[in-house]
């Protein structure tokens, strides 16, 4: 019996790779952190010399990069650590390496009763070569593939892109299926076209870093998604059956300044909203009703609120503003949107109301939101009095079936 979780996970032979295999629990949200080194063997060639480089110092692990030394930052690496021993900065061997170690990934959710996980984090590059940033997108993703290989049955990876304009992200969504991927990830809105803004153009090198670039975009730029030259992604993403994603890309959350964090982190979860309602508005579900959207680390309590608040908005504005929809928005909701959450009885609550049925449990390994290593009784708290049922849905079949894992 998986440590700790109980009648409800059976003793799985996790050995022989190409034997089948039952799920029990999906993890819809994990996270790898690649060894800093990975980018001297993922890059081109010709662009290894720029890549960082780790430096062994008495005081820390130092991140060596375009000029700047920085502390290695392990605010995403806390897995096993109680939030009053989290440490900021740090040396790689203060985390654990199932953050790059395939093995040791699978160890750790091993521990934690996880059948399978969705990968993500660990790229781009921040920097201005804007040869380098786009190709720094192809080498993660080139890990990425290389890690989930390991054993393709329990690590279901989203590859990154960077959706500066729909041909680039089109190219690249091509690329990422050839190498394997069921599911991709893209900011929550495009990002600058202008090589001297990218990939800064919302600040978020000044706050988090490229990652946070990559994964909002720019929310104010004149590209939205829901241009019609976006028409032949989504129509594209449709035919192979892919899962879109937007992680935490609604709003960039200050990490490291423990003023801004807090409340930062609240409204990264909210602001989620915002790139579904503008696919769900200009019509890109009803156009595409087989797209799969997912809004991943968002939590999920404020679904039926939003599906709510835009169904009724919708039916007083919809004759004005000319509106396209043949259905209220909730309807879409149900249709093409699903979210992951970590702690949220709230979603658990509402799963039955318009627009929230798609929640998808996570641990967030390794972060510092993780479950990890007492998944099994946060899922027993926040799943408690509800049918096996729907139980089974929320922490495994939902994400199954989105992402597609094992395929």
């Amino acid at each position: 019996m998986s440590a700790g979780t109980g009648a409800d996970v059976e003793t799985l032979d996790r050995g022989a790779k190409d034997k089948p295999f039952t799920y029990k629990i999906v993890d819809a949200d994990a996270h790898v952190n690649p060894h800093p080194s990975f980018w001297q063997e993922y890059l081109p060639k010709h662009l290894r010399d720029l890549a960082p480089k780790i430096e062994h110092a008495d005081d820390a692990d130092y991140v060596i990069f375009e000029g700047s030394r920085k502390k290695l930052n392990l605010m995403g690496q806390q897995a096993g650590r109680k939030g009053k021993d989290f440490k900021l900065e740090g040396r790689l061997s203060d985390v654990r390496s199932g953050g790059w170690e395939p093995a040791a990934r699978l160890a750790d959710m091993d521990l934690d009763g996880m059948d399978a996980a969705v990968l993500y984090g660990g790229g781009p590059l921040g920097t201005l070569n804007m040869e380098l940033y786009i190709e720094s997108f192809r080498a993660y993703n080139r890990f990425l593939a290389d890690f989930c290989a390991y054993d393709r049955r329990r690590l279901c990876g989203a590859a990154y892109l960077p959706m500066r304009s729909a041909e680039e992200g089109l190219a690249m969504l091509k690329e990422a299926v050839a190498l394997g991927f069921t599911t991709v990830n893209i900011p929550g809105f495009p990002q600058s076209t202008k090589d001297t803004a990218a990939p800064s153009a919302t600040g978020a090198s000044q706050s988090m870093g490229a990652q946070a670039a990559a994964l909002t975009g720019d929310p104010f730029g004149e590209l939205r998604y829901d241009d019609p030259s976006f028409d032949k992604f989504w129509a594209a993403a449709c035919d192979y059956d892919i899962a879109l994603t937007v992680h935490l890309g609604g709003r960039i959350v200050r990490f490291a300044e423990k003023d801004k964090i807090l409340a930062d982190m609240v409204m990264s979860k909210f602001a989620m909203a915002e790139p579904i309602a503008i696919l769900i508005f200009s019509g890109i579900f009803q156009r595409f009703p087989k797209l799969k959207f997912g809004a991943i680390e968002s939590g999920s309590g404020w679904m039926a609120f939003a599906a709510h608040y835009m169904d009724r908005t919708w039916e007083k504005q919809r004759y004005w503003t000319e509106s396209p929809l043949k259905e209220p928005p909730s309807f879409y909701m149900d249709q093409n949107v699903y979210t992951s959450f970590i702690n949220d009885r709230v979603a658990v609550e509402t799963r039955h109301m318009p627009g929230a049925k798609n929640i998808m449990w996570s641990s967030d390994y390794p972060h510092s939101e993780t479950t990890f290593p007492d998944s099994a009784a946060v899922i027993a708290r926040d799943m408690a009095g509800i049918p096996e049922a729907d139980k089974h849905a929320i922490i495994c079949g939902n994400a199954f079936n989105f992402f597609r894992i094992g395929q």
